[in-house]
């Protein structure tokens, strides 16, 4: 059975420059993709995404585009900075963006993301990245998404320090074995949900 996964790196870094953030989302879409799931993802950033609660805010927001990728998809992967303790504004704009998918509930009551995955990855060199992922799973959860049961893959480096984690010599093996955890459990459960959808409510 064929799945797609796409991933959103809400870096506020533009590319090309290096990021963290690419580094852990590039080990769970490899580790996605090692299940025969074909996987995409996109630098949200670098794409014009205007701020708002609809599916499209006029000439020139690229959040469209970006907004079917992640319908296409059976897994979505969210991936994001920690920032003064929270996810980076990118990554709420995305989730303030889905935020229509509330008002696009068809006539069976079903989600536009009805029987997708999301699985969040979180990055820094500070605490924070249980409530980053509680934040994210939860208003995932809020617009349709099913939520694997695995613990979300991060890495957070010493407090106040300046390594990141792009600049490791290798994943921590704790790292890596997560990375493992999530990706299997995520590409299982999509493919029970794709064979198996869930009932109209």
């Amino acid at each position: 059975m064929a799945l797609r996964a796409f991933g959103m790196n809400c870096t506020l870094k533009g590319g090309p420059a290096p990021s963290s953030t690419q580094v852990l989302l590039d080990q769970v879409l490899g580790a996605i993709g090692s299940h025969d799931v074909e996987t995409g993802h996109a630098r949200v950033v670098d794409h014009d995404v205007r701020p708002g609660v609809s599916a499209d805010e006029g000439e020139g927001d690229a959040w469209p585009a970006l907004r079917r990728r992640v319908l296409d998809a059976d897994i979505l992967v969210l991936a994001t900075p920690i920032w003064m303790g929270q996810p980076s504004s990118v990554a709420k704009r995305v989730l303030e963006r889905m935020d229509a998918f509330l008002g696009e509930i068809d006539d069976q009551g079903r989600y536009p993301t009805w029987g997708r995955v999301a699985v969040v990855a979180v990055v820094g060199n500070e605490d924070g990245a249980h409530h980053v992922s509680a934040e994210l799973y939860q208003a995932l959860a809020d617009v349709g998404f099913t939520i694997p049961g695995t613990t979300p893959a991060y890495w957070v480096g010493e407090a106040m320090g300046s390594t990141d984690f792009k600049d490791l010599p290798r994943t921590p093996e704790k790292v890596e074995r997560t990375v493992k955890a999530l990706a299997s459990c995520a590409v299982h459960l999509a493919r029970l949900l794709k064979a198996n959808p869930y009932p109209a409510p």
